[in-house]
C-alpha cells in the first residue's frame, strides 16, 4: 500500500512540474515576453528551469491544445502566429462574446459589479492618461475581466476568458499603434456608460465594435507579425 502511495506521489511530481511549467510559459506568452513567432527550445527551457526535458515536453503539449504554441515538424515548440483569416475569425468570435457578456452585464448588474466596473476605467484612464501602455495593456484585461463576471453566466465568463488569453498577445500588439490607447479609452467609456444606462442593445453594439479588428487595425496587426509585411 505504502510502494502504490509513493508511486502515485512520484508520478505526481513531473505532473505539477509540468502544470507550473505550462503557466509560467504561458504568461510569458500573454505578457509579451515570448512574442508570436518565437521558437521554444525544449533544451533551453529544461536549463533554464532546472528540470528534465519531460516536464517541459508536457507543458508544452498542454500548450499546443489551448493554441498558444505550434509544435512544427523539424521546427518544434513556436509561438503561434496564425493565419490571418484564422485570426480574424477569432476576432469576430472574441467580439460576439464580450457583445453577449456586456449585454448580460447591462441587464445583470449588481452593485458590487459596478463599483469594480468604474474603478476598472478610472484605472484605465490613469495608464492612458500617463501614456504607459503596458500599464494600460494589464489594466485593460482586468476591465474585460470585470464586464465578463457582471454578465453573471459563469459558463459565458469561462468561454470569454479562455478566447480572451489566446488573443491577448495580439490585443497587446494592437495597443502599441497610434492613438489606438486614446482610442481605446473612449470606447471602454462608452461601453460603461451604456451598461451603467441598462442598455443592452447598445452595451453589446460597443463591446462587440470595440474587440472586432477590421480595416486599418487589422493591417496594422498583420504588419506587426513576423513576416506581417509579406501577408499584408
Amino acid at each position: 500500500m505504502r510502494h502504490a502511495a509513493s508511486h502515485a506521489s512520484a508520478n505526481q511530481a513531473p505532473r505539477n512540474h509540468a502544470q507550473r511549467l505550462r503557466q509560467t510559459i504561458e504568461d510569458e506568452i500573454v505578457d509579451g515576453v515570448l512574442r508570436p513567432g518565437d521558437r521554444l527550445d525544449e533544451v533551453q527551457l529544461a536549463a533554464r528551469f532546472g528540470v528534465s526535458r519531460t516536464p517541459i515536453r508536457e507543458a508544452l503539449l498542454q500548450l499546443a491544445v489551448t493554441g498558444l504554441i505550434e509544435i512544427k515538424p523539424r521546427r518544434g515548440a513556436v509561438v503561434s502566429t496564425p493565419e490571418p483569416a484564422r485570426l480574424i475569425e477569432m476576432f469576430e468570435t472574441m467580439a460576439e462574446l464580450e457583445a453577449a457578456c456586456g449585454r448580460l452585464a447591462a441587464r445583470r448588474l449588481t452593485d458590487a459589479h459596478q463599483r469594480d466596473l468604474v474603478a476598472a476605467l478610472d484605472a484605465c484612464r490613469a495608464a492612458a492618461g500617463a501614456g504607459d501602455t503596458e500599464a494600460y495593456y494589464a489594466e485593460n484585461a482586468v476591465f474585460h475581466a470585470v464586464i465578463y463576471r457582471a454578465s453573471r453566466n459563469g459558463f459565458l465568463c469561462e468561454q470569454a476568458v479562455g478566447l480572451s488569453r489566446r488573443l491577448a498577445p495580439f490585443r497587446r500588439i494592437q495597443l502599441r499603434a497610434r492613438n489606438r490607447l486614446r482610442q481605446s479609452l473612449a470606447e471602454h467609456e462608452g461601453a460603461v456608460e451604456a451598461i451603467l444606462a441598462g442598455d443592452e442593445v447598445l452595451a453589446g453594439e460597443r463591446l462587440r465594435a470595440h474587440v472586432l479588428v477590421q480595416g486599418d487595425r487589422f493591417a496594422e496587426l498583420i504588419r506587426s507579425l513576423p513576416g506581417g509585411s509579406a501577408a499584408a
